[in-house]
């Protein structure tokens, strides 16, 4: 065990969880009542205030956050679970009753959290007063049993109504957590069911989530919204998310969520600031990394609910100050690992977001990165990664720094460099199914990711064009792609994948794991070259959709700002 590793556990000691690190992953049904009301003299009306975050992916500071206003970037310092403190007390004192939900991805994002495995995150999201969560895509990244006593470690109840003990040879078990929640707030119940991502073993590296299976949300939600309303007698069903908004605005408008009154999304990191009325039920999403919570203002009247009223509140750091509790909290956990997330590897002349469908600052780093590493493969890819809040704010020298810590906000996950060799029709048609992954015309076929980036390639493609269909040229190393040509390829090695599979392509021939990782590739690459200028260079250009695509969600009214 490292200094830094003992060193933490002390500080979780100090702050109380430590016992609760060992507690089973495993919830139970309850009902809770916010108040002493008896039955007599509870009020008729009253308002219940139910706030949401989601995808705050362990950014514990303040950061620069992008803004989409009069179609240009902006950007204003945001989040930081010392400013959110002060916004939910703030919430909390203006109502006499309120919830607080998580929807996912507490557990990966940063440094801190992957040289903890998650548990610098608890005694953070234990302190904010936390009254449910249910577990994202993402929580499986230190496999199931971590993740089990990750979400054992807090202290609020946790629902999932999709996920279940995988027995072997695909015989399901019992559901890993509570598959639904009754909160009963001032005599009146609302029932919440969770539905995390069922395509969780193929978007994430399939080793995470060994001994878990999923099933579709389609299967049970009817059923257990019957139950919740008909025999629990529930006033209200909200439906927890973690999906992505086009998947989640494809279930509100199944016939199997008749009778859910709200979904709370999660996953996409887009944010819903008026909530989208679908044929069956209502969705929103409360963007990502803390920046934002979802405020929802149900005003109840004789036991039921006759008015709901949605805010998408920005976590500024001008508007709510630090609490210094929160902010002792945080220090002290961090302390250990400071130096080492702070530890300045190179620079940038360019502000570094990534929020763009097709082409970010970001990933134009990574893949010049990997360029500089291996200059001799023809074609070097990044997954659509989400991912990161933005880095604009210069220091001294004029420059933008980037610390080891905000590597790990990039990658996360520092896997080993794979290469290997494919044809050029291998090429091809694993681009039009990349594409229809992002831009499929039905909803339910869009995964979470946007485009996949790489460098030494460059294509043009329709975004809505027909599925199988969609890339007009592709170039590599300047000339058109020959299908019966091999190429080189390098990405990062999923763990879990095949031995012939790279970047979800299947059949890549003489694949080999090298000795250098993507960190020790990022830190090299800023290292020799900064002030580094990651300019997208249009490697993936749309010719019907705008380069500055900021959601793949179309056919309701929405838009990314």
């Amino acid at each position: 065990m490292s200094k830094e590793r003992r060193t933490f556990i002390k500080s979780l000691a100090s702050v109380g969880i430590g016992a609760g690190l060992m507690s089973s992953g495993t919830a139970y049904l309850h009902t809770e009542n916010q108040s002493e009301s008896s039955e007599d003299n509870k009020p008729a009306d009253f308002q219940l205030t139910i706030l949401q975050t989601t995808d705050v992916h362990c950014q514990i500071h303040p950061h620069d956050e992008l803004f989409w206003e009069n179609d240009q970037k902006v950007f204003r310092k945001t989040g930081g679970y010392a400013h959110l403190a002060t916004y939910l007390k703030k919430m909390r004192k203006r109502s006499a009753f309120s919830l607080l939900v998580d929807t996912g991805d507490m557990f990966q994002g940063s440094y801190l959290s992957a040289q903890t495995e998650g548990e610098a995150m608890l005694p953070l999201l234990n302190n904010l007063g936390y009254d449910m969560y249910i577990p994202g895509n993402w929580e499986v990244v230190y496999g199931k049993r971590q993740m089990k006593k990750l979400m054992g470690g807090l202290s609020a109840p946790k629902v999932c109504t999709n996920m279940y003990h995988d027995m072997g040879d695909g015989k399901r078990g019992d559901h890993i957590f509570a598959p639904y929640y009754i909160w009963q707030v001032n005599g009146v119940k609302i029932g919440f069911l969770g539905y995390t991502d069922h395509l969780v073993p193929r978007r994430q590296s399939p080793n995470y989530s060994k001994g878990i299976l999923y099933t579709k949300p389609e299967e049970n939600i009817a059923q257990y919204v019957s139950y919740l309303k008909n025999d629990e007698g529930c006033a209200y069903v909200i439906l927890l998310a973690h999906m992505g908004l086009s998947q989640q605005i494809h279930l509100a408008n199944s016939p199997e969520c008749e009778g859910v009154d709200y979904i709370f999304g999660g996953d996409t990191h887009e944010r819903v600031r008026k909530p989208i009325q679908c044929k069956y039920t209502k969705v929103v999403e409360p963007g990502a990394f803390g920046s934002f919570c979802g405020r929802l203002e149900l005003k109840i009247s004789n036991g039921k609910v006759v008015e709901d009223e949605y805010h998408l509140d920005e976590i500024t750091v001008d508007k709510y100050k630090s609490d210094k509790k929160m902010a002792d909290i945080v220090a002290m956990i961090e302390k250990p690992f400071s130096k080492e997330i702070n530890e300045v590897v190179g620079y940038s002349t360019v502000p570094l977001y990534r929020y763009f469908v097709i082409e970010n600052t970001i990933d134009t780093l990574v893949v010049e990165g990997l360029r500089y590493n291996l200059p001799e493969i023809d074609v070097v890819l990044s997954n659509g990664f989400r991912f990161c809040p933005p880095k604009v704010t210069p220091d001294e020298t004029g420059n933008i720094p980037v610390t080891r810590g905000f590597i790990s906000d990039m990658l996360p996950v520092n896997s080993p460099i794979r290469t290997g060799k494919v044809t050029g029709k291998q090429l091809k048609v694993w681009l039009e199914k990349e594409l229809n992954n992002v831009f499929a015309n039905h909803a339910s076929k869009r995964f979470g990711g946007w485009v996949t980036k790489f460098e030494g390639m460059q294509i043009e493609f329709y975004a809505f064009g027909p599925e199988g269909q969609r890339v007009k040229t592709i170039e590599i190393g300047g000339q058109p792609l020959d299908e019966d040509r091999v190429y080189s390829i390098a990405a990062c090695e999923r763990d879990g994948d095949p031995g012939d599979m790279i970047c979800r392509m299947k059949g890549v021939m003489d694949v080999v794991n090298l000795d250098i990782n993507l960190h020790d590739a990022m830190i090299k690459y800023l290292q020799n070259n900064s002030p580094v200028s990651p300019n997208p260079k249009h490697s993936a250009k749309a010719l019907d959709a705008s380069q500055e695509l900021l959601t793949q969600v179309t056919g309701v009214e929405y838009s990314f700002r």
